[in-house]
């Protein structure tokens, strides 16, 4: 009836009709936003995610009291009109032109639902639009007309009064019924009694004013006009309206929307619930998706082994210790997925620094310290895809000068930290004792870019293909561009074997996983399952699973490791304090001027590493006193103290119960070396025999004359003999023929020599200007504790980079 009149004042033209169409469709066709639910592995809530704090309830959840009581206040004759109440239109319209001002609506149900849908969903967060949505005009008012009549024909009346009761605002930043049952009376909205919808129904027409919590006198006589209008309408018996009359308020306390975010998932579950935002919206999730979507993501957090962890990390390092974080992050080995069962930190998530609180994602994101000599992992590993075994022999001299890296135009010169004695000793006892000058030599015998992209094949991506050295996404500051795998290679930085550089303890554990998973890399995921608002399964894009290395070399690595808590291991002590019995594999690491140290370990059920580092605005060395604490540019901390103490500690707990599991077997390939690799032995032949045969089989050749017995030209002796990765030097002896006869030499004494002056020690490299080549870093590594004499200080032996 009023559309002619539309039409002559220019208001209905054919593109607003289109217009009018389009949101009649939107409004029939999508859902309000609702509340995203984050939950553990057992399906408990841990966080809540909303842009409105709006859950879904469908009709047979809404109790008929509910139903009743907002027909009642709101449109008594819903159920007999078709979309506008003609007879209230036109008494409002009269009412309004003798004011000169719409002031009156004549709404139903209907058309309300199409205003707050307008208004909450259509335009919610842009404050021009909601006023738009609810502006006191004729064109407004004649839209929402036109809007209500065509929902009419599309929905039935249970399903408008559904939608209504779901979109309008009930205060306290609460949308919904669902919400709003839970927030005033923590009920849901099919046990509503008559008192309680009565003052739901009631609030709708003014939620501020009609607030229960502020104003309750308010609230309480507009309930009872709510109670009075069902009972006037027969919707309840006289006797029903007066108890409901007679009831109180019996709110909640205190009412309060659930906290937002995942500041809300507490202490300790809140870095897993950092990681899973940050791991879905790296698989395509918006922002705005994960927080009006409606979604249910059930997570791999295992709430007993975050409790552990968290438990261990804090008893070891006390959450409000300034200056030092220490954080743990649990793994679950597997062929078709890596399992994230924990991140913790002895930090609690959240903004307050003064009660130890950081809203960082310490355990998932990418720490500026390194790892220390857990990196030498990924240079055995090289060895031994290059031929090595676990078994073979490696030289660990007291210093080594490397003629392959440079400090500058010297050679780059290391040594072992004090109570690591120089010596042979078998690849696997390497891992267990860690001498730097060992690795640093088998570093260069196997390349540092088959060694630094070893690392990224294990786990270590984030950390090395997408962040620049100095632990910040490529570009930020380094104009170059270059991933920090990049600027290690292109440097040509020999200290990378001893874990210098910015590391990420999330993806050290996963490096666990995947050789516990026979070589299998998998994302380490943080999702189990994704619902949306209807409950069906919603599909992510991950990473596939790859066979990162060759299944015996990664069982080999394993048993390779396995040493680290034996007597001798740098981590013998904690495993022994914690009580532990299991087979683990496992190293330790601490970096220069002990401002952090790591520790790796893995059993075929568990894999999880800790990182103790300084985090500070100053940067300082980690003393290891009770509690830890700073102590400027001094310090004795080491990966087998805290690190392994906190390891130890959280996964004794975490695997209690659980049977004790052997690690893998392994191979003679990955036990002695390839036998495509074994140096022949020239010892007795001619030198140009001895010579062929060597560079046959794929070496270079050094030869020397000695003074011998032997027939000239006879090769007396050979370096190395058994194991020698091809394109390594052979260095062989070549008799002489002649023994010279004995000389007399002098008694004198020889001049004393000098004590031989210690090097300077020397911190991690400051960040560089681009294009600058950064001083050489020397992380550090502990010795055997049972090694160290008493009253001598643990502190490295090192040159200057």
């Amino acid at each position: 009836m009023l559309f002619p009149i539309a039409g002559s004042l220019g208001v209905v033209s054919n593109r607003a009709g289109d217009a009018v169409d389009s949101i009649s469709a939107d409004i029939v066709t999508k859902e309000p936003p609702l509340v995203t639910t984050v939950t553990d592995r057992d399906g408990r809530p841990i966080a809540h995610l909303y842009e409105q704090n709006r859950r879904p309830a469908a009709s047979d959840q809404i109790a008929d009291t509910m139903k009743a009581a907002i027909v009642a206040i709101e449109d008594r004759r819903f159920f007999d009109h078709q979309g506008v109440d003609w007879a209230g239109t036109m008494r409002a319209a009269a009412t309004n032109q003798m004011a000169g001002e719409i002031s009156q609506g004549g709404s139903t149900l209907t058309q309300q639902y199409v205003k707050n849908y307008l208004m909450h969903v259509s335009a919610a967060g842009d404050p021009v639009k909601q006023a738009k949505a609810v502006e006191q005009t004729p064109a407004r008012k004649l839209r929402e007309i036109r809007i209500a009549l065509q929902i009419e024909k599309h929905l039935s009346k249970e399903e408008i009064l559904t939608r209504y009761l779901n979109v309008v605002p009930y205060g306290h930043q609460t949308y919904g019924i669902a919400a709003a049952s839970h927030a005033y009376f923590n009920t849901t909205p099919d046990k509503l009694t008559i008192a309680q919808a009565a003052l739901l129904a009631g609030m709708v027409n003014s939620p501020s004013a009609l607030d229960p919590e502020s104003n309750p006198r308010e609230a309480i006589e507009r309930r009872n006009l709510v109670i009075q209008a069902m009972e006037d309408q027969h919707r309840i018996t006289p006797e029903a309206a007066e108890e409901a009359r007679n009831s109180g308020l019996d709110l909640a306390t205190p009412i309060e929307q659930p906290p937002n975010g995942c500041m809300g998932a507490g202490p300790a579950d809140g870095f897993f619930c950092k990681y899973v935002l940050d791991y879905l919206q790296r698989a395509g999730f918006t922002e705005d998706q994960l927080n009006t979507g409606g979604y249910t993501i059930r997570t791999s957090l295992d709430q007993h082994a975050t409790d552990a962890a968290k438990a261990a990390a804090e008893s070891q390092v006390p959450k409000t210790t300034e200056g030092i974080a220490n954080v743990m992050s649990v793994v679950e080995p597997g062929k078709d997925k890596h399992r994230v069962r924990a991140l913790v930190a002895n930090r609690d998530f959240g903004v307050d620094a003064s009660k130890g609180q950081t809203a960082y994602a310490l355990p998932s994101g990418i720490v500026k310290f390194g790892a220390g000599s857990v990196y030498k992992v990924f240079t055995a590993a090289a060895a031994l895809e290059k031929g090595m075994g676990i078994y073979n022999v490696i030289q660990a001299p007291g210093s080594y000068s490397s003629q392959v890296y440079r400090n500058g135009t010297a050679p780059y010169t290391v040594g072992n930290a004090d109570g690591v004695a120089p010596g042979p000793r078998t690849l696997q006892m390497a891992l267990a004792t860690s001498p730097n000058t060992a690795f640093v030599a088998l570093q260069e015998r196997v390349g540092l870019n088959e060694t630094v992209d070893m690392a990224a094949r294990l786990g270590m991506r984030q950390t090395l293909l997408h962040h620049s050295f100095g632990g910040q996404p490529v570009g930020a500051n380094d104009s170059s561009g270059q991933s920090q795998a990049e600027f290690i290679k292109s440097r040509n930085i020999g200290a990378f074997t001893l874990g210098f550089s910015p590391t990420s303890p999330l993806e050290l554990s996963n490096v666990g996983a995947t050789i516990m998973s026979g070589g299998t890399w998998c994302p380490p995921t943080p999702v189990e399952q994704i619902q949306d608002r209807n409950g069906n399964p919603v599909s992510i894009t991950e990473e596939p699973c790859e066979q990162a290395v060759d299944e015996e070399l990664a069982n080999a690595l394993a048993v390779g490791m396995s040493k680290d808590d034996a007597s001798g291991g740098t981590a013998a002590q904690a495993a022994s304090s914690a009580g532990w019995t299991r087979p683990v594999a496992a190293k330790t690491g601490t970096t220069e001027v002990y401002q952090s140290a790591g520790f790796l370990g893995a059993t075929p059920q568990f894999a999880g590493s800790v990182l103790t580092f300084t985090d500070g605005n100053r940067p300082q060395g980690i003393c290891d006193t009770t509690p830890p604490q700073l102590c400027g540019s001094g310090g004795n901390i080491y990966g087998g103290k805290v690190p392994a103490r906190t390891w130890f500690e959280a996964m004794t707990k975490i695997h209690d119960g659980l049977p004790t599991a052997p690690l893998p077997p392994t191979t003679n390939r990955y036990e002695s070396g390839g036998s495509e690799h074994r140096v022949p032995n020239v010892v007795g032949l001619e030198e140009a025999k001895a010579r062929d045969r060597l560079i046959e089989a794929g070496y270079k050749v050094d030869a020397k004359s000695v003074n011998s017995q032997r027939s000239q030209g006879t090769v007396t002796s050979q370096t190395p003999r058994g194991f020698a990765l091809p394109g390594e030097t052979v260095s062989i002896s070549v008799s002489t023929g002649y023994v010279p006869p004995p000389e007399t030499t002098s008694q004198e004494p020889p001049p004393s020599s000098p004590e031989q002056e210690r090097p300077p020690e020397n911190g991690p490299p400051p960040e560089q200007a681009p294009g600058q080549a950064p001083a050489e870093p020397q992380p550090t590594e502990e010795p055997e504790e049972s090694q160290v004499q008493p009253g001598r200080p643990e502190r490295p032996s090192i040159s200057p980079p």
